[in-house]
C-alpha cells in the first residue's frame, strides 16, 4: 500500500508492542484457513506477515489500488462508505478472525471501502504473491482458501441482499401510504 494519500500499515517495529507469534492454533480459529492441513497452516504461519494499527489508523482508503487482504488477530475496525453527497458512513464493524479487502484479490479492482482501526489492533497481511506462492507450495490448499473466500463473500451478499430487500419494502410502503392519503 504505497499510496501516498495516507499511512500505510507497518510491520510492527520496536515502537509498537511486539506482536506474539502466529501459531497454528491461532490460524484454525480463522474461517479463511478451514479444512486447511497442519503443515499448510505451518507454513503459512511461517510466512505471513503480522501488522498493528492503533485506534484511528486508516487502513486503506475507498478507490486505492491494492492486491492484498486482512485478517484480523485481534482488535477492531470499522469499514466506512462514501455517500454520492461524500458523507461517511460506517457499514460494518469487524473483530477477531474476520477478513477484510479480499475483493481486491478476486476482481483486482480498487478498494470498494475505506477501513481504519478502531481500537488497537493486529493484523495478518495475505497478498496476491502470497496467495501466488500458496498455489505453487499447494494448489489444493490454494483452492481452499479460494472457496472459504467466496463463501464468506456469498454469505455477505445475502446479508446485503436482505437488507436491501427490507429497506426497498419500507421505502415503497411509506411511498404508497403517502400517496393514498394526498
Amino acid at each position: 500500500m504505497t499510496n501516498a494519500r495516507h499511512t500505510p500499515l507497518h510491520p510492527v517495529t520496536a515502537h509498537r508492542a511486539e506482536a506474539p507469534p502466529l501459531t497454528v492454533e491461532k490460524l484454525r480459529e480463522i474461517g479463511l484457513f478451514g479444512a486447511l492441513s497442519d503443515e499448510v497452516l505451518i507454513h503459512l504461519a511461517s510466512t505471513l506477515k503480522q501488522h498493528t494499527a492503533l485506534p484511528g489508523e486508516m487502513l486503506f482508503r475507498e478507490g486505492d489500488l491494492a492486491h492484498e487482504m486482512f485478517v484480523l488477530l485481534d482488535g477492531e475496525v470499522e469499514v466506512v462508505k462514501k455517500s454520492r453527497a461524500g458523507r461517511e458512513h460506517r457499514i460494518a464493524l469487524l473483530g477477531p478472525a474476520d477478513c477484510f479487502g479480499e475483493m481486491s484479490l478476486i476482481d483486482m479492482q480498487a478498494r470498494s471501502a475505506t477501513v481504519r482501526s478502531v481500537a488497537p489492533s493486529r493484523l495478518l497481511r495475505i497478498s496476491s504473491e502470497d496467495m501466488d506462492a500458496l498455489y505453487r507450495h499447494d494448489l489444493k490448499s490454494y483452492a481452499l482458501i479460494t472457496l472459504n473466500i467466496a463463501r464468506d463473500l456469498s454469505r455477505r451478499l445475502r446479508v446485503t441482499d436482505g437488507i436491501l430487500a427490507e429497506f426497498t419494502a419500507n421505502v415503497l410502503e411509506d411511498y404508497v401510504f403517502a400517496r393514498r392519503n394526498k
